[in-house]
This record gives structure tokens, sequence and C-alpha cells, in this order.
């Protein structure tokens, strides 16, 4: 190999060497911008500057734990209307409440991970039990079908669950405007609460998104129950 030749190959070997070092330097420059933006979601979701996590029988963490419940069947009711109706704006409605409602239960049940708390309510305590007999200001938790006051606000019976199953077309889809209706009333019941009662900025911050989303789909809901020659039930 001659001296040029050496030179030349020195000289694509110092530069691949660079290239390796600036790639390296730039992926872990990603890789801390990830670690830390991870470590302030994480501190964030603990409460105060990651100090310490919600006890289990807290307001945080009761909301968490029922209102994962809650979402559930709100996306469960919302797959049963899709196949029972051709509808496109109805079809579109269910499709963005299990959409939203199930990205939500998913931070949800992940903060409760986070926290390193049970799913269920620790001692054996309720549905409701974190809203500490504060009944009177956010609303009735007696849904339909009578589940009782301890029960989560405006969750459909699985009497109406079943029943939703059976139905086609308008009748589908008055039947799932009128449960929608009373389960979103009860969730944004719920979610006004933890917005009171709840300490994790983050987890109130989520609560009051649902009380505005969940209001402006009631307005919507309202609105396509009238254009069916319905209303909400009472």
């Amino acid at each position: 190999m001659t001296a040029e030749a050496v030179r030349k190959a020195g000289s694509e070997g110092e530069e691949r060497g660079r290239t390796r070092r600036v790639r390296w330097v730039a992926g872990g420059a990603v890789v801390l911008a990830l670690v830390f933006a991870g470590a302030a979601a994480f501190a964030s979701a603990r409460g105060d500057g990651g100090s310490g996590v919600p006890a289990a029988d807290s307001a945080d963490a009761g909301f968490a734990r029922d209102m994962a419940v809650h979402h559930q069947q709100a996306v469960e009711m919302s797959f049963i209307v899709r196949d029972r109706t051709d509808d496109e704006d109805v079809r579109r409605l269910a499709y963005d409440i299990a959409n939203t409602q199930a990205n939500q239960r998913g931070m949800l049940l992940g903060w409760l991970d986070l926290w390193e708390l049970p799913k269920v309510a620790p001692g054996g305590a309720g549905p409701m039990a974190w809203m500490h007999g504060d009944s009177e200001k956010h609303g009735d938790h007696a849904g339909h079908g009578g589940q009782g006051a301890s029960a989560m606000p405006g969750m459909a019976t699985k009497g109406e669950l079943k029943r939703l199953g059976t139905l086609r077309g308008e009748a589908a889809e008055v039947f799932f405007l009128q449960l929608m209706t009373d389960h979103h009333k009860g969730g944004v019941s719920m979610a006004g609460a933890c917005v009171s009662l709840c300490a994790v900025p983050v987890e109130k911050r989520l609560a009051k998104g649902m009380v505005e989303g969940q209001e402006s789909e009631l307005g919507l809901m309202r609105d396509m129950l009238a254009a069916r020659g319905a209303k909400p039930r009472s």
C-alpha cells in the first residue's frame, strides 16, 4: 500500500470514528431526554414533587379505581351499539367515547401501578367511599335499575346492557343515547368530586378535562335524542 493510500485510509477511519462518536452522543442525549421526561411525569403523578404517593384510601386512589371501572362500561356500551346500527353519527360518537375513555382508563390504571396501590378498595370499602359522604354536593350515587346508594352513579345494569345487545337500528340508538347520558352524568359527578378532593395535580387536570368533555357530549346526545323523537330518561 502506498503512503498516500495509507494516509487516505487513516483519514477515512478517523472520519468514521467521529461519526460514531457524534451518533453516540446524539443517541445518549435522546436517551437522557426521555429519562428526564419520564422522571418529570413520575414526579407529577406522585404528587408533591415526588415526596410521596396517595394513600390507598385517598380520593386520588379511589377516583382512579372507580373511574377505571366506570370508563370500562362506557367502552363496552360503545362497542355494542356500533354493531347494532348503521347510523354514522351514532357510530362516530361511540367510537370517540370508546377511544377517549379507553385511553383515560389506561392512564388511571397506570397511576395506580405507579403508586403501587391496589386496584380494589382496601378493607372491603365499596365504590365511592373515597368521596367521604359528599354525595349531596356531587350528585346522587344511585343509578337506574336499583343499584343502591353505594353504586357508582350512572352505571347501567346487566339487564340494560343485555337489552341494548338485542336492539337494532333506531331503537338501539335511542337506548344507547339514554344509557350513555345517564353514564356521562354520573361520570361528571365523579370527576367533579375529584376536582374538589384529589391532591395530585395531573389527576385533577384529567378530571377537569373529563367534566368539560362529557358535558359537551351530553349536549350532543340530547340533540341526537331529540332528532329521533326521544329524550333523556328522568
